[in-house]
C-alpha cells in the first residue's frame, strides 16, 4: 500500500478524534437530541454517528471499569449523556498550551536529524495561525548541549570532514583520542549524537556530543567504509544483548526508580524488596554506579561485580579509619 492510499484513512482516524472529543460536550448541552440531527450539525451520516457513540461507550478514565466509562441513554432515536467522564468542553487550547507547542515544535524543526520536517512546518504553521498574536511571541529555542559545539560539528558532517576527537567514555571512565569518520547527528530522546566510523574501534559508534571534549576538523574526506551500518535509535541508543554482562540486584523501594530509568530483563517482587536482573555495557560503570546509589540497592551477582563492590568500599572505608597527616 503506498503512502497515498494510506493518507485518507489516517486523516479519517484524526477527523473522528477531533469529532469525538467534541462530540461528548455537544450531546452534554443538548440532552435528548434526535440522532439524526446530531449527525446533520457533524456533517456526518446516522451510521457515522451511531459508530462513533459505540466507541466513546468503551471510553473513559483509567481503570475503565463501569463506573469509570462515558455513559449514555439512547432512547429509539434520541440520545442523551449521562456521564462525561471528565471530557465537558470542546477542545480548546488556552494561550499556555498554545504557546508551549509552539515552543515545542519550533525546537523539534531546529532537531538535526528529525524526519518529516514539512510535517512538522505544517503542524507549527496552523497552530501559529490559530494563537494568533501569541504565535509571533519571541521565543529562544536552546537545543540540548552546547549549541555552538552542535552547530560545529554538523558544519562539519556536511562538508563530509574526517574528524579527530578526544572523547570520554562513561563506561570505563576514560578519555581517549580518536579519529572518526562522521555520518549522521541525531537526536535521541533529549540528547545530541555523532554517529560516526571510529577507526580506532573499527566500528560504528554513537557519540554522545556533550562528551565531546575537544574536535578538530582533518582535511581528508569522511571515508566511512560499506559496513558501517547506521544504529537503529527508534527504542533508543543502548539495546542490551545476551553477550553483555548480567547484574542482579536486591532492590529496595527508595531505589525502583532503576527499574523504569534503565532495561531491565526482570524484575520480581520479593517481600519488600525487588529482584532485578539487568544488561550492562561493562562492570566498571556498574560498579560506579551501584557504589553511588547507596544503601538500599544490594548487588547480588555476578561474583566478580560483587568482589570489586566490596573492594572499593573497603578501602573508602579505610580511608576513614586512617588518620589524618598531622593528627597525633
Amino acid at each position: 500500500m503506498t503512502p497515498q492510499q494510506r493518507t485518507p484513512a489516517g486523516r479519517a482516524s484524526a477527523d473522528r478524534l477531533g469529532r469525538l472529543l467534541n462530540l461528548v460536550p455537544y450531546l452534554l448541552a443538548r440532552p435528548g437530541i434526535a440522532v439524526a440531527e446530531a449527525a446533520a450539525d457533524f456533517r456526518i451520516t446516522e451510521r457515522q454517528l451511531r459508530e462513533d457513540l459505540e466507541l466513546l461507550w468503551v471510553c473513559g478514565l483509567p481503570g475503565y471499569g463501569p463506573g469509570d466509562l462515558i455513559d449514555m441513554a439512547l432512547d429509539g432515536d434520541r440520545v442523551t449523556i449521562t456521564y462525561d467522564a471528565g471530557i465537558d468542553r470542546p477542545l480548546r487550547l488556552n494561550p499556555d498550551e498554545a504557546l508551549a507547542l509552539v515552543v515545542a515544535l519550533r525546537m523539534l524543526a531546529e532537531t538535526p536529524g528529525i524526519g518529516s520536517r514539512d510535517a512538522i512546518e505544517r503542524a507549527l504553521a496552523k497552530i501559529e495561525s490559530a494563537a494568533g498574536d501569541l504565535g509571533d511571541a519571541p521565543v529562544t529555542v536552546r537545543l540540548p548541549a552546547n549549541s555552538e559545539r552542535l552547530d560545529a560539528i554538523r558544519a562539519i558532517v556536511e562538508r563530509r570532514h574526517a574528524m579527530g576527537i578526544t572523547y570520554y567514555t562513561a563506561a570505563r571512565d576514560e578519555t581517549t583520542e580518536r579519529v572518526i569518520d562522521p555520518m549522521r547527528v541525531l537526536m535521541v530522546g533529549n540528547r545530541a549524537y555523532l554517529e560516526a566510523w571510529c577507526r580506532r574501534a573499527e566500528g560504528t559508534r554513537l557519540f554522545r556530543i556533550d562528551r565531546i571534549d575537544a574536535f578538530t576538523e582533518l582535511d581528508e574526506p569522511a571515508a566511512p567504509p560499506a559496513k558501517a551500518v547506521p544504529h537503529d535509535v527508534r527504542d533508543g541508543v543502548f539495546h542490551p544483548g545476551p553477550d553483555l554482562p548480567l547484574v542482579t540486584l536486591r532492590v529496595g523501594r527508595g531505589s525502583r526508580w532503576i527499574t523504569e530509568y534503565y532495561p531491565c530483563e526482570e524484575v520480581r517482587r520479593d517481600g519488600d524488596e525487588w529482584v532485578v536482573t539487568m544488561r550492562v555495557t561493562d562492570l566498571g560503570w556498574a560498579q560506579r554506579f551501584l557504589l553511588g546509589v547507596g544503601p538500599d540497592v544490594t548487588v547480588v551477582g555476578p561474583a566478580a561485580l560483587v568482589e570489586r563492590i566490596r573492594a572499593q568500599a573497603t578501602t573508602a572505608l579505610d580511608q576513614y579509619a586512617a588518620p589524618a597527616p598531622g593528627t597525633p
